[in-house]
């Protein structure tokens, strides 16, 4: 019993996708600058929303959630990755095995939740403005943000908890860069029949659902702009939702990308692309960020 528990608690070794050829060790260190963009201007866009009482709006409150759960999902992996790499070790022991497994699952989980509450935001700005600060209040946006956080936060305990307390056998190879669940689960010596129904529930739950809700909101916003009479009204409902429909695109097609080839080296840009350009395409475009910026930056040079 000793013996099979000190074995259901060993190592993991992290296969990685880099080698130490001059080819991998360039991408690597591309990695590592698209990396340090990711938090700086996520970080930049938290801050930004924090400190200045004009972006204290549901729209903005949201936007910093965003970029907190990219800074939470860059964060998770990248790092143990960077370390493996250039101290030439593969190993993660189970409890940062388990660790990072909740960490992705739980803000991947949460970004797909706000995604979908982010768009009846922009349905309620467009559809429904006059009736937008009753909507969409400061305790509405909280609450979307803490439905986000929470239903991830259970949906990733569940899996983690019913994932490792299976028994693993073999090399205990995981022939990723991280502790995926697709990984983890060809290790697993038992049978997955429980666990494969929590995961077809899970996947209804945050990614079908808030799909539907996505697609339903554009539909309605869609059907407004329609029989909007002003040419301008229509281009400004259009740039309002065009910020939201690209990060959509670009976090659903990473995703389906990582899966469908996850031992690519292109899966490790792909799984950081979205957090990179999120600043860009949703907040440092916009021009009240851009206004906020400098503001702080003129309050800072002039002190």
């Amino acid at each position: 019993m000793w013996e099979g528990n000190q074995t259901s608690l060993a190592d993991f070794i992290l296969e990685g996708i880099f080698d130490d050829s001059p080819h991998h060790l360039c991408l690597f260190f591309l990695l590592m600058v698209v990396f340090l963009a990711a938090v700086s201007g996520n970080s930049l866009t938290v801050l930004l929303i924090c400190a200045d009482p004009r972006l204290h709006t549901p729209m903005y409150f949201l936007l910093s959630q965003l970029s907190l759960m990219d800074l939470m999902h860059v964060c998770t992996t990248m790092p143990k990755m960077a370390a493996n790499y250039l101290s030439g070790k593969k190993t993660i022991s189970f409890v940062g095995c388990a660790t990072q497994h909740f960490l992705y699952l739980f803000v991947g989980g949460a970004e797909c939740v706000l995604l979908a509450l982010m768009s009846y935001d922009r349905y309620v700005a467009i559809c429904h403005p006059l009736r937008y600060p009753v909507l969409m209040s400061m305790r509405a946006g909280m609450a979307m943000a803490l439905v986000s956080w929470l239903s991830a936060s259970v949906n990733s305990l569940v899996h983690t908890v019913i994932l490792m307390t299976f028994p693993f056998c073999g090399s205990r190879v995981i022939h990723h860069f991280y502790c995926e669940f697709p990984a983890l689960l060809k290790l697993v010596c038992a049978d997955i029949t429980v666990y494969e129904n929590t995961v077809y529930i899970s996947s209804i739950v945050l990614l079908l659902l808030p799909i539907l809700l996505i697609c339903t909101s554009y539909a309605f916003i869609l059907h407004s702009v329609v029989h909007m009479r002003s040419a301008g009204s229509k281009r400004n409902a259009f740039a309002t939702c065009s910020s939201h429909l690209t990060v959509v695109f670009l976090w659903y097609g990473a995703c389906t990308f990582s899966y469908m080839r996850p031992r690519s080296q292109r899966t490790v840009f792909y799984s950081i692309l979205t957090p990179t350009l999120n600043p860009l395409i949703y907040t440092l475009r916009n021009k009240d960020v851009a206004k906020a910026l400098k503001r702080v930056l003129g309050r800072h040079f002039t002190t």
